[in-house]
């Protein structure tokens, strides 16, 4: 006889996957009719009713999370292996930035529903969710890269987010203002503008900070 534990688990799970099948409904959705969409339109083409879409995402806010959660995932997936495909420092930087705004051009209605949501109040607080996934996911990268050379990955989540959110600015713009530079034209401007800054520590003065331990 099947216990009422087991049950509950085995409902939880097939939640979950539900969940996740109209997480990619909603992308799809998104993808293929434009970001301002509601959810009545999200359930038709999911090819569920309404409130069969209400019983597993409580608002537009819950599944905006869950589509956000899907694309910090995608991205971090996109960048990953374009930085480990690189060895010169500099190429990392440049390889990370062309990544993100690869990803944002070849999906700009889900950027745009994640990065700029409609009817969704808490959406700030949302964003920095997928920002603080992003961040930690390059803090990984950029702290692996550090000890690689001997240096303590501390500063890593900082310049992270330092990263994340200075290509998101300039990504956004860019979307925005309809890709007046190309792709790489752009990730070099950026990475010029980062190398200065990562390329110029080991010439500080005091390099390296009495924080950081270097290993011999």
């Amino acid at each position: 006889m099947n216990s009422p534990d087991g049950r509950s688990q085995r409902w939880a799970g097939h939640r979950e996957q539900r969940r996740a099948e109209l997480t990619a409904a909603a992308i799809a959705a998104i993808r293929a009719q434009g970001p301002d969409l509601g959810m009545e339109a999200i359930a038709a083409h999911a090819g569920v009713s309404k409130p069969v879409l209400y019983r597993y995402f409580a608002d537009k806010t819950e599944l905006w999370q869950a589509v956000g959660q899907e694309t910090a995932a995608g991205l971090l997936a996109a960048i990953g292996p374009a930085v480990s495909a690189v060895r010169a420092e500099r190429d990392v930087v440049t390889a990370a930035i062309d990544a993100y705004l690869a990803y944002i051009e070849g999906d700009p209605h889900v950027y745009r529903f994640v990065v700029h949501p409609s009817g969704i109040e808490r959406g700030p607080d949302l964003v920095g969710d997928v920002v603080d996934t992003v961040a930690g996911g390059l803090a990984r990268i950029l702290g692996d890269r550090l000890r690689s050379v001997g240096l303590d990955s501390g500063p890593a989540l900082p310049w992270a987010y330092g990263i994340v959110g200075y290509v998101q600015m300039v990504g956004d713009w860019w979307l925005r203002s309809q890709q007046p530079i190309s792709r790489p034209a752009l990730s070099d401007y950026l990475t010029t503008f980062l190398w200065g800054g990562i390329a110029g520590i080991d010439r500080a003065p005091d390099f390296p900070p009495a924080d950081w331990t270097v290993k011999k």
